[in-house]
């Protein structure tokens, strides 16, 4: 089958196997190849944290990296005003918001992956937002026809087959070299955190964390709170550095959710998503010399910067939050920044050399510290 172009437009693709007999069939519009690479590992994530959870997932896929997962639950007050919802809203409308909403900038045309059949009242969602596709195990009567118009007919619909048998031995062709290696099948279960004494919701948290590792570029940490990732920092060559992303991402959600940042005055003819931008960058409060004069422009007497006091006290309130990494945490830095936003629970394979200095940081911040022996590296 051949594909609407590579990693790059000017690069061909096609699938050599798999098109009629793989883990999923196209029903509605022409993959990229990198459309494929989001959408396989969005359905593999949400497939695996739905049985490790028991409860319905959704994940927002940007450039072969979650920006969001989360398994349904109830919607905020911020996430109902910023999408547009009320909270009742069904559970996959839930699930894919509470998603979508923990790093939105980055969910902006993302691939979506769905562990349940798409509904009615997902598919009208959907067709408000931006996205680039979605992949789910079926879709109720009518479903797929609302998804067909978005973007002028080029979204991508796929159905993924819940019965499709992995091979034991996965391939890759590097530079002409071949290499091959076993899939990873361990399970991600409860055992894992055992005999750690882990409260029964943070059990939740931490096999959507754990999940989530398994299909984030590494290097790779997840925070997680109320069975949804606010913060994931991906794809970093040292350990801080992903802890230092995530910990910025968990602040920018957060500080959405301060009255100062909720209260942006709507402006005639602005689009939702130019909206959740702006206020983006007030709760980022690092904007450009242009953005400045924009925003004033925009937002007449309305203050551009929260105050460094306001800001401390806001994160301040953050608390119970679970840190979950794809691979050993080498030093106790790691331990000083989390716990600088309320993380409580860190969830790491053990083993570093150092293994000792993390302990005993977590001892003086009160952090719950889990060592589950399994990396989950992902490249």
């Amino acid at each position: 089958m051949d594909l609407r172009y590579g990693m790059n437009p000017h690069l061909d693709a096609r699938v050599v196997s798999g098109a009629h007999d793989g883990p999923a069939k196209v029903c509605h519009g022409e993959p990229s190849y990198i459309n494929l690479l989001d959408a396989l590992s969005g359905w593999q994530l949400v497939r695996d944290a739905s049985i490790a959870m028991g409860k319905a997932v959704a994940a927002s896929f940007k450039h072969v990296s979650p920006a969001g997962a989360a398994a349904v639950g109830p919607l905020d007050a911020t996430a109902c005003e910023s999408w547009g919802i009320d909270s009742t809203a069904g559970p996959l409308v839930s699930a894919y918001l509470r998603a979508r909403d923990a790093d939105p900038k980055s969910s902006f045309g993302d691939m979506i992956a769905v562990s349940e059949p798409v509904d009615a009242e997902l598919a009208d969602l959907l067709s408000r937002v931006v996205a680039d596709g979605i992949i789910a195990p079926g879709f109720d009567t009518g479903t797929v026809g609302v998804l067909a118009r978005k973007k002028r007919g080029t979204f991508l619909v796929l159905e993924a087959d819940p019965a499709f048998q992995q091979p034991e031995w996965e391939r890759r062709d590097v530079f002409g070299l071949v290499v091959e290696q076993q899939r990873d099948r361990t399970p991600v279960i409860a055992d894992l955190l055992a005999p750690a004494k882990v409260a029964p919701d943070k059990v939740i948290d931490a096999l959507l964390g754990l999940v989530t590792m398994r299909y984030t570029q590494s290097n790779s940490v997840a925070v997680v709170k109320d069975g949804m990732t606010l913060g994931i920092g991906a794809g970093q060559q040292n350990r801080v550095d992903c802890v230092r992303l995530a910990a910025s991402k968990v602040r920018t959600w957060w500080l959405r959710r301060h009255d100062v940042v909720r209260s942006l005055p709507h402006v005639t003819d602005m689009s939702r998503q130019e909206r959740l931008n702006w206020q983006i960058r007030l709760a980022d409060t690092d904007m450009t010399a242009a953005q400045l004069t924009e925003f004033a422009r925009l937002f007449p007497g309305v203050t551009s910067r929260l105050t460094e006091s306001a800001r401390s006290d806001w994160v301040g309130q953050l608390d119970h939050l679970t840190l979950v990494s794809d691979g050993f945490l080498p030093f106790r830095d790691n331990i000083d920044h989390a716990s600088r936003i309320g993380v409580r629970h860190v969830v790491e394979p053990g083993g570093s050399s150092r293994s000792d200095e993390v302990a005993t940081a977590c001892a003086e911040y009160g952090i719950t510290l889990t060592r589950t022996g399994l990396r989950l590296f992902h490249h």
